[in-house]
């Protein structure tokens, strides 16, 4: 399939064009489709009692439901997976590479989680550049942003610290969820085994090894001196409903980004951000994601991509990711990508940014009191 510059225009101009263009892809573990796989763990928290993100929440009286959906990978993850694939070739090409070095450590801004709107672009003299990419984006100009940061018009950012006028949120164009569903809990057993028995080395007697062991809270315990038992831990999940990856990229969104009032500039940005998102969408999803979650594919059933327009239609739609790249290219060009970086970290602009938060928590604490 040849492709055009103006490919995607009908997606871009007017309201005829497909709100959204949706992918599903069904992925299994590298076991199989019955293998095991193992979920994120979130912290406690608002009701949640810690542990796998699963709903309805399993119960000691109902360990799992006939129906069930399990969280396997979220949105802000899926999207710190895909972005630093814009640091590679022939990715990289497509967007400004803005460096951050920090003595012996370095920071692609491609690797920073919130993006343009991440702390650490607050600690460069790039500062001043972000809030005014941000407060241009509040008067409807997205350009400036574009211009060093592309990708946080993709994957979405929020400059929640930065000055007065700039704290614009970005909506999210690409956003991507892995779930399995109707998944069977598992736990497991282990015991650490300690490589000799210390107390007959008289680093401690045997009393304070037969108090210790199998207390996991004891400091002989924790230090790997004496066996320490662990039991009922997180085994993982089956996933008999099979698991799934959905993702979409938002049109309707991508169409209220504007370069001003230059209808021109405007449709050569959103070509240039669509091309991005496109390469995003289409790009071969990451096949590890933790210790124990490597999935890949599943080859029994397809992928699809699917437009959907405003009226509720759905019509099958195919791009190759090679096609994606080939378009992302033609609009980068014609944008005009901007120019690489390397910044150095500031490390007083850090220590001011910590100094106003404490002095925040400092008058939030005496309004408390004076309430008190």
């Amino acid at each position: 399939m040849s492709v055009s510059l103006d490919r995607f225009d009908g997606w871009l101009t007017g309201r005829t064009g497909p709100a959204a263009v949706v992918l599903r892809e069904h992925l299994m573990p590298v076991e199989g489709e019955d293998g095991v796989l193992f979920p994120p763990t979130f912290a406690a928290g608002e009701g949640f009692s810690g542990g796998y993100n699963i709903d309805p929440p399993p119960t000691k009286d109902q360990p799992w439901q006939d129906e069930n959906v399990c969280l396997i990978d979220s949105v802000g993850s899926q999207a710190n997976r895909i972005e630093p694939l814009f640091k590679e070739e022939p990715y990289a090409a497509l967007v400004p590479q803005i460096v951050i070095e920090a003595g012996e450590q370095t920071v692609n801004l491609l690797d920073a989680g919130h993006r343009a709107g991440d702390a650490i672009m607050r600690c460069t003299p790039l500062a001043e550049t972000v809030n005014e990419a941000f407060r241009a984006v509040e008067r409807g100009d997205c350009s400036q942003l574009a211009a060093f940061a592309p990708t946080s018009l993709v994957f979405g950012a929020w400059n929640s610290r930065g000055e007065k006028g700039a704290q614009s949120k970005v909506p999210r164009l690409v956003s991507s969820t892995i779930r399995a569903f109707n998944v069977r809990l598992l736990t497991r057993g282990a015991v650490y085994v300690p490589s000799m028995d210390y107390s007959l080395a008289e680093v401690f007697s045997e009393q304070d090894k037969e108090k210790a062991e199998g207390k996991k809270t004891s400091s002989l315990a924790e230090r790997g001196f004496v066996h320490n038992p662990a039991s009922a831990a997180h085994g993982g999940v089956i996933a008999k409903g099979g698991i799934r990856r959905d993702a979409t990229l938002s049109l309707a969104a991508l169409n209220k980004i504007r370069a001003g009032d230059d209808a021109e500039q405007t449709l050569k940005l959103r070509r240039y951000i669509l091309g991005l998102a496109l390469v995003g969408l289409t790009a071969e999803p990451d096949s590890y994601l933790r210790q124990g979650c490597n999935l890949v594919l599943n080859p029994t059933q397809p992928a699809e991509l699917i437009e959907v327009y405003r009226n509720g239609d759905r019509k099958p739609f195919a791009l190759s990711h090679d096609d994606a790249l080939a378009f992302a290219t033609l609009a980068s060009v014609a944008f005009g990508v901007g120019a690489g970086q390397t910044v150095a970290f500031d490390k007083k602009k850090a220590k001011d940014d910590v100094n106003k938060d404490v002095k925040k928590d400092v008058k939030k604490d005496v309004k408390k009191k004076d309430k008190d």
